[in-house]
């Protein structure tokens, strides 16, 4: 593949004192594609053996991302890097790694098992010395527990849906007169939203009217995830989707540096009747009549776009998320959350990912993605921590 540089932004926006990397990437991309070695890394499973020492429990239901880790290794054999292979991140991730001489990760996994889950591998890497795509522990960990990005939310004044949390060992859940709950839902009288602080795929959430069925499945959900449980307000209107990533992208073999995050998939979740909240993946796939393109045109893509680059520039991101908004009555968008995991499934003819849907409209296949994420991220290692490659950079010399 020959990829050449084509600049969306000055190089004076840079500051003076790191030296641009794009345009040496023609040159280090066709060298890499036969030199570096890449493991594609997704959940390990901890029932089986001498993937843990003592098996525990996982509070955000654990699933391996294997076939999505597939398709990811695909496409970059695809776009011509010659060794790519499939790990597990269980205890034995290190030692796989040292053996089979790994650069490069790509973190496609949830983790196996503990709290805050989504972090674990990422620590891993980090402390073993291997680059990857993907979230750092902080960002992981707080874009995975819903309440504590969501008061980074309130912090920034992105507006988020009302809420608070609760835990068994705090004892009975006081919805009573000069309760915490009574202070913050004020102007909400319900329905609400019960659900875990760290999960996927809409597990584990439900709708409830009533204070009676709100202290039950607040109940329920701390004993299925043994974990805090976070209440909001019930926003009644419509919900849409936004991905964001880094602006360094690759379409058509051109290398692309915008000048702002690249927003794309803006689409609206189309519910079914008597659908209140969206039905999880994991019971129903994400289907192309599930789904609408937000067209350029209409008023929420503008919003959703300002909303998706705010955040992953305000929060310092430097990895894919994928951003769940929901209108209230008046038609206010607010932030449910942002997904540090976003599902990377490739498209079929029978279903589809809220992330790779809104590729064609983009310009973008499902390889100039993967490609992207993985330019952008050398690009930002190579500019603004070196050290932390020196093993790569030591392939290109």
């Amino acid at each position: 593949m020959n990829v050449t540089i084509d600049y969306c932004i000055p190089s004076t926006d840079l500051h003076p004192g790191f030296r641009p990397q794009l345009d040496d990437m023609q040159s280090d991309l066709d060298s890499l594609r036969s030199k570096l070695r890449i493991a594609v890394i997704y959940g390990g499973n901890h029932n089986r053996d001498n993937a843990v020492i003592y098996r525990t429990f996982n509070p955000r239901p654990w699933k391996s991302y294997q076939t999505v880790a597939r398709d990811v290794q695909d496409a970059l054999q695809e776009v011509g890097f010659e060794w790519v292979t499939l790990m597990p991140d269980d205890m034995n991730l290190p030692q796989r790694l040292r053996d089979a001489g790994i650069h490069f990760a790509w973190l496609n996994t949830g983790g196996v098992q503990g709290y805050s889950p989504v972090s674990h591998t990422a620590g891993m890497l980090e402390m073993l010395g291997i680059p990857y795509v993907g979230h750092n522990p902080l960002h992981a960990s707080t874009l995975d527990n819903k309440h504590t990005f969501k008061r980074e939310l309130q912090a920034f004044g992105i507006p988020t849906a009302p809420f608070i949390t609760w835990h068994p060992a705090q004892g009975l859940l006081d919805t009573g007169p000069g309760s915490r709950f009574e202070r913050t839902f004020a102007q909400h009288h319900g329905p609400f939203v019960v659900k875990p602080i760290s999960g996927r795929a809409s597990l584990h959430i439900a709708v409830v009217d009533s204070l009676d069925e709100l202290h039950e499945q607040a109940f329920e959900v701390a004993q299925q995830t043994h974990n805090t449980v976070l209440i909001e307000a019930y926003l009644p209107g419509r919900e849409f989707c936004a991905a964001v990533c880094g602006g360094t992208l690759v379409r058509d073999d051109i290398i692309r540096r915008l000048h702002q995050p690249f927003v794309f998939s803006v689409v609206e979740r189309l519910f079914r009747t008597g659908e209140a909240i969206f039905t999880s993946m994991d019971t129903q796939s994400i289907t192309y009549d599930r789904v609408r393109l937000v067209d350029s045109s209409e008023p929420e893509h503008a919003q959703l776009s300002h909303l998706a680059r705010t955040i992953y520039t305000e929060f310092n991101l430097s990895s894919l998320v994928r951003l769940d908004v929901r209108a209230d009555a008046g038609g206010k968008l607010h932030v449910l959350e942002a997904n540090p995991k976003p599902d990377l499934k490739r498209e079929s003819c029978a279903s589809t990912s809220l992330i790779s849907v809104g590729l064609p409209q983009a310009g973008l296949s499902y390889q100039d993605l993967i490609l992207s994420l993985l330019v952008d991220r050398l690009h930002y290692l190579f500019t603004y921590v070196p050290d932390s490659v020196r093993h790569i950079l030591d392939l290109l010399a």
